[in-house]
């Protein structure tokens, strides 16, 4: 671990993804570079195809790089393998999903425990409880996910990714499946939870709103960087 990223949960150099193609190599990322503090909320926007999906998928070690380094909360993600990245995901990492991801066959309740009874943790069913209730299912707690509206579904979403007190959060356009009243709850929660707990909340979206909450807006475009900016929501106190 080297001192830069003992100072950001996230440090990212010249990274790049290619990936084989019928047609030959296909580029997808090339030459990003970046720093995330601890506690920082940050959108990464771009058109459809711009890479920023991926960008996402490499941050969280859902993917492996071609190229260059990314350290989450400290870890070398571009030398470990799948095995050594699920380990840190485990640690470090809550995900929150576009299409919610949530097991059909499981209640809320236990959806939301499922990571902390495979960490073994002897309390899940309490902080679990403790979660639900914080996103306002404590009257849902017994439903199954197809007795519950799409907005309910990434509210256990939310509860399941922050049980495992994760130190980054990242979400892959996490209202876009939504319509707007539940979208903003959805949002409301995400910031009010980035806020109280102090997790850092890395978010892909096309929504402009959504991304003028974020303290920070990482602009991808034709998988490069072309744009990292403050936004007006920064602490500059």
């Amino acid at each position: 671990m080297n001192k830069l990223s003992q100072m950001n949960v996230i440090q990212v150099k010249d990274l790049g993804k290619t990936v084989a193609t019928l047609d030959g190599d296909l580029t997808i990322l090339s030459g990003i570079s970046f720093n995330v503090k601890p506690g920082e909320s940050i959108a990464i926007v771009g058109a459809s195809g711009s890479g920023k999906s991926t960008l996402l998928a490499l941050l969280a070690g859902l993917d492996s790089v071609t190229q260059g380094e990314i350290f989450l909360d400290g870890e070398p993600l571009h030398n470990l393998d799948e095995e050594q990245r699920a380990a840190v995901r485990a640690k470090s990492v809550g995900f929150i999903f576009q299409s919610f991801m949530l097991v059909q066959s499981l209640t809320a309740l236990e959806n939301v425990m499922l990571p902390a009874e495979l960490a073994g943790e002897s309390n899940a069913e309490e902080k679990a409880k403790e979660l639900l209730d914080k996103v306002g299912l404590s009257h849902r707690l017994h439903h199954f996910p197809s007795q519950l509206s799409g907005g309910e579904q990434q509210r256990v979403a939310i509860a399941r990714a922050y049980i495992g007190e994760p130190k980054v959060l990242f979400a892959d356009e996490p209202s876009a499946n939504l319509d707007s009243k539940n979208g903003r709850i959805i949002e409301e929660l995400l910031f009010d939870l980035n806020k109280v707990a102090g997790t850092t909340l890395v978010l892909v979206t096309h929504d402009e709103h959504l991304a003028e909450k974020c303290q920070r807006t990482i602009h991808i475009d034709a998988g490069q960087l072309i744009d990292d900016r403050i936004g007006v929501q920064a602490d500059v106190g």
